[in-house]
Formats: C-alpha cells, sequence, structure tokens
C-alpha cells in the first residue's frame, strides 16, 4: 500500500493523481498505524511551514514521520519540513535532513520570487533519479529552498545553485513538483514506487 500524509496542505489530489496514472492507488490518511504499515509514504504539498508543522505536531505525525522505516519521499514543502529547521515563520522541522530552509534573496530585481515554471536538475544521484537526463526540465513553484549539502542528490541554479533534490537513509525529498513535471516526473515517481 501507497500511503499520501494527509496534512493541511494543498496540490494533494495532483499526487493522488499522478500515483493513479502510473496504476497505483494510493490511500490519503494521517493515520499513524495507516503510516507505519505502507510499503511506501509520500509527504507532499504546498502550504506554509509554521501551518503544517503546528498540525503534524498536534496529530502526533511528527514523530510517526521521523520514525518510519519504509522509503519515504518528500514533495516541495514535504521536503522542507523534512529539513532541520525553514526560514518561513522561523519554525522548527522534522529534523531528518540536518539542513535549514531559506529564502531566496534575489541579486537582480529581474529574478522573481517564488520561482515559478520550468528549470534544470544536473548532478543526479542515487536510484530516485535512475533513467533521467542530466539537464531535463522539471517544475517548480516556491519561495524558500535547502542550500546545497551532504544529502544533496539533484542541483538546480536560480540565482546560484541549490538542493533540488535530497536524500538520507529511507528518505528522499524533491523541491520540484514531480507530479506536474510531464514524463521526468513520471519517471521519478516510478523509480520511488520501485525503490
Amino acid at each position: 500500500m501507497i500511503a499520501v500524509v494527509k496534512y493541511n496542505a494543498g496540490n494533494i489530489f495532483s499526487v493522488l493523481c499522478a500515483l493513479q496514472r502510473l496504476g497505483y492507488e494510493a490511500v490519503l490518511t494521517d493515520d499513524p498505524e495507516m503510516l507505519n504499515k505502507a510499503d511506501k509514504v509520500v509527504f507532499p504539498g504546498v502550504g506554509e511551514a509554521r501551518a503544517a508543522m503546528e498540525y503534524l505536531n498536534e496529530h502526533g505525525l511528527s514523530d510517526v514521520i521521523r520514525n518510519l522505516k519504509q522509503p519515504v519521499l518528500g514533495i516541495c514543502i514535504g521536503m522542507q519540513l523534512l529539513c532541520r529547521h525553514s526560514e518561513e515563520s522561523d519554525v522548527d522541522c522534522l529534523g531528518i535532513f540536518d539542513t535549514d530552509i531559506v529564502k531566496f534573496r534575489p541579486s537582480t530585481p529581474d529574478l522573481k520570487v517564488p520561482q515559478m515554471g520550468w528549470n534544470q536538475i544536473t548532478d543526479l544521484k542515487t536510484n530516485l533519479l535512475k533513467d533521467v537526463k542530466e539537464g531535463s526540465f522539471v517544475y517548480y513553484v516556491h519561495s524558500y529552498h535547502a542550500p546545497l549539502c551532504d544529502y544533496t542528490i539533484a542541483t538546480t541554479d536560480y540565482d546560484g545553485p541549490y538542493s533540488a533534490a535530497l536524500h538520507k537513509d529511507n528518505f528522499y525529498a524533491t523541491q520540484f513538483h514531480p507530479e506536474k513535471s510531464g514524463s521526468v516526473g513520471e519517471q521519478i515517481l516510478k523509480n520511488f514506487l520501485e525503490l
């Protein structure tokens, strides 16, 4: 069973649809038992860090997610919440990845924040990115990001390089939206489901 973490974040249904297109049924749940029993867990979302962490803490999900042993995929704010701390509302997050989330501070006025649209991923590592071509384009909508760090498995450049994807143990994460990234995103989701 594939479990998709239910919390107060948007964009979760496009993830469910993407999994369905790949032939997988997923369960949307905030039930700790279901999350623990799942073969794979997807932690997606678009939202605000403090509100999301408050929901996870209030529903006892923070420790559940930290202690999952099966493959977990964080997407967009899901990735940011897996990090140590976010500058967005100055909030402590789940701390799986020992790195902080910081806001884009563009060096020129023509660089818009949020970064919205297609950008390239390079320096691809691990099986999550198997059969994905170097320089492939993926879809982003975000104002905050993880700097390059020991867990970086893909890089994107927007006013400088930052982490497009992270990996540590059974935890994987993408700042971009694989569910909105066409055939490249489908390949990444397929790779995750086959881990």
